[in-house]
């Protein structure tokens, strides 16, 4: 066995309110023990989205009575709460801004708009963008010149980490994470996973993108899932929303590159514990570690998944590594494919909302 701090996921869909028949606070956060994963960071983009005290005492309270493990939620930018946000920058996680096509209606077209968040929003708080392309150069922009750290979410093409690793080496405050779908799939899988079951935001890149990504590791701060489950209905509909679940299939892949080589378990837990920790202000889960079978060789399916939508991009993979123990907070809550805990175990790793 090899034994592992739990494990930070900073990009998370949980769907609720508004969508659980795709997934809620009790199937995401089993699926996450399953997956090793401790602590979950919840985006704003349900239905209604947690863009006021109103939505984020909503959500808060379904996490409070049905969480598995540990969360904190962000709250999202919304055209007119730039100022009423203030208030809750104290219990959130971080303020996520859209600023590209997402799924949900965040998104923020209007430069001004992000001038009034950058100006408004406090500094020690985090601020993660959806920003691709020319997009992200330009929050970049402003994230210099307002001298204010950014976490840029799911990197997913060469010129973009490129962009990124050179805002580093001129000192600016960004982070960014990279999701396993990013980093293990590409446009060329898109005829075997299927055209609406493949879409997804930002979109899969080329395999020219994906080993740019690998070759640039160093510049990668976090390893995120972007956990956006939807029914495989949706996904095979006319209008197919965007996203993938992958709660569940995270670790085992990236214990699969360790195998090949291609990472160590130190880069997982660095990208999966201590850099969450840093970014985003997290105080340390005691007694809380996961243990892993490193010798256990099994194929990724949709067969005894806990995320509601049931079923996963990566079928048919064959890993190396699998979850059998998971230890919160000193107690036994996930056991060789079993939730062993009561739903409401989960605490909220900010203050409590008031």
């Amino acid at each position: 066995m090899i034994k592992i701090p739990g494990l930070i996921d900073v990009h998370v869909h949980l769907r609720e309110p508004g969508a659980t028949h795709k997934e809620d606070w009790k199937s995401g956060t089993s699926a996450a023990l399953a997956g090793g994963i401790t602590a979950v960071l919840v985006m704003p983009n349900t239905e209604p989205p947690i863009v006021d005290g109103k939505t984020f005492s909503l959500s808060l309270s379904a996490a409070k009575k049905k969480s598995y493990c540990d969360y904190a939620q962000f709250v999202g930018a919304t055209s007119d709460n730039f100022e009423s946000l203030l208030r809750l920058s104290k219990y959130s996680v971080g303020m996520k801004m859209y600023l590209d096509q997402t799924y949900g209606p965040l998104q923020l077209e209007k430069l001004y708009l992000w001038l009034k968040h950058f100006e408004n929003w406090p500094k020690k708080v985090p601020i993660a963008v959806h920003a691709e392309g020319r997009t992200l150069a330009a929050v970049i922009l402003m994230s210099y010149l307002y001298d204010r750290s950014l976490h840029v979410c799911h990197v997913s093409t060469r010129e973009e980490i490129l962009l990124i690793k050179y805002a580093k080496n001129r000192g600016l405050k960004i982070t960014c994470e990279v999701t396993p779908h990013h980093l293990f799939l590409s446009r060329e899988d898109i005829p075997s996973i299927g055209p609406g079951r493949s879409e997804v935001r930002p979109r899969l890149g080329s395999n020219y993108d994906r080993e740019a990504l690998w070759e640039n590791l160093n510049v990668i701060d976090c390893f995120a899932t972007d956990h956006a489950p939807h029914t495989l209905s949706e996904k095979d509909s006319v209008n197919p929303p965007p996203g993938f679940p992958g709660l569940e299939t995270a670790l085992p892949l990236l214990c699969n590159a360790v195998k090949e080589g291609r990472l160590s378990m130190e880069d997982i837990v660095m990208r999966m514990y201590m850099n969450p920790r840093k970014v985003f202000n997290l105080t340390a889960q005691p007694d809380t570690w996961v243990e892993i079978d490193e010798r256990e060789k099994w194929e990724i399916g949709a067969k005894n998944l806990f995320t509601r939508c049931a079923w996963t991009p990566f079928g048919g993979i064959h890993v190396i590594g699998k979850v059998k123990r998971v230890i919160l907070r000193g107690q036994e809550v996930f056991q060789d494919g079993q939730v062993l805990a009561s739903p409401g175990i989960g605490l909220n790793l900010r203050p409590e909302y008031k």
